[in-house]
């Protein structure tokens, strides 16, 4: 039977592992490779990795990260961090990953899109498109951590992004990013019916309830997270964890 992957996102930040509120306040909660090994025991669909500090510094996310993660990882994985060149991509796939993530060059030169996909296949290609309302309460997509506006609406830059040859769409929502009070779904199910790529939810969730209404309701094919993975309660202790396949399946039925 389908069903949608279920994938945690783990933020980089100076080689650490964090998490965000609305794109601000970092908390620092660990080792990354560490989180591997327990996703790797916990069964994980597949896992993102984002540098969120790389396009600000001009350099892409690290390359030995990336070997680590390969070395330790048992499930497919995908990175972003500051990608803006071809060479920048063949590097990342040659240290170990399936996929890799492109944000502020696929908003400020969308024809690179284009050479990349036409290079590796769009089944390599990503876009993660950050989304938020901007002043007039319009929503808008975003690149530099939700810093510069690209000017699309996320429609028009979902379909964008379909018509340059990207493979996936991960849909951020940055004002719901680490509340843990459930998806975006009406913007989801505006940007799913509206491409043929598969989409993934981000941004808000943080139970399985969560998902199930986003997975329902929008028709999403793949359900991410990054604070429900890491917390644990309503103090938000920091503890790995995942839901097994028993509960992804009731999930999802």
């Amino acid at each position: 039977m389908f069903r949608p992957r279920v994938i945690p996102v783990l933020l980089l930040k100076n080689k650490g592992l964090v998490k965000s509120i609305k794109f601000k306040n970092y908390r620092y909660i660990g080792d990354p490779i560490n989180a591997v090994k327990i996703f790797n025991d916990l069964k994980a669909d597949e896992l993102v990795f984002l540098d969120i500090m790389a396009s600000k510094e001009n350099r892409t996310i690290s390359l030995d990260f990336v070997k680590n993660v390969g070395e330790e990882a048992n499930m497919p994985f995908a990175v972003g961090g500051g990608i803006t060149t071809i060479k920048h991509i063949q590097d990342i796939i040659s240290a170990g990953a399936e996929k890799v993530i492109i944000n502020t060059q696929a908003g400020m030169n969308p024809d690179f899109i284009r050479t990349a996909a036409d290079t590796f296949g769009s089944s390599t290609i990503v876009v993660c498109m950050d989304v938020k309302k901007n002043f007039f309460g319009t929503y808008k997509t975003w690149t530099l951590g939700g810093k510069k506006s690209t000017g699309y609406n996320p429609i028009d830059y979902a379909k964008l992004m379909q018509d340059l040859g990207v493979g996936e769409l991960i849909v951020q929502s940055i004002e719901r990013d680490g509340l843990m009070k459930g998806y975006d779904v009406e913007l989801l199910k505006d940007i799913s019916e509206s491409v043929t790529i598969p989409v993934v939810a981000l941004g808000g969730a943080g139970n399985l309830m969560h998902m199930k209404q986003a997975y329902r309701e929008a028709c999403i094919n793949g359900l991410a997270a990054g604070s429900m993975f890491v917390y644990h309660g309503q103090r938000k202790g920091v503890l790995i964890n995942y839901p097994d396949y028993e509960e992804i399946i009731r999930m999802v039925n």
